[in-house]
């Protein structure tokens, strides 16, 4: 589990640097640029829910030693 959540994390980590470089800085919200936001708001979502799933994991493992 833990190799599985560091693949999707470094996939997640790899999704904002691209869209990064897609994102228009003089606006943001408009046209392809607007893709690009959201699928780095989406990425980081991601990335939280996998750093929730880790931290769970670890509690689940130590509650049962």
């Amino acid at each position: 589990m833990k190799t599985f959540t560091l693949i999707l994390s470094i996939i997640a980590i790899g999704l904002i640097i691209y869209n990064v470089t897609k994102l228009d800085f003089e606006g943001p919200l408009k046209g392809e640029s607007m893709i690009a936001a959201i699928t780095i708001l989406a990425s980081f979502c991601a990335l939280l829910l996998l750093q929730i799933l880790r931290v769970s994991k670890k509690i689940e493992a130590k509650s049962k030693s």
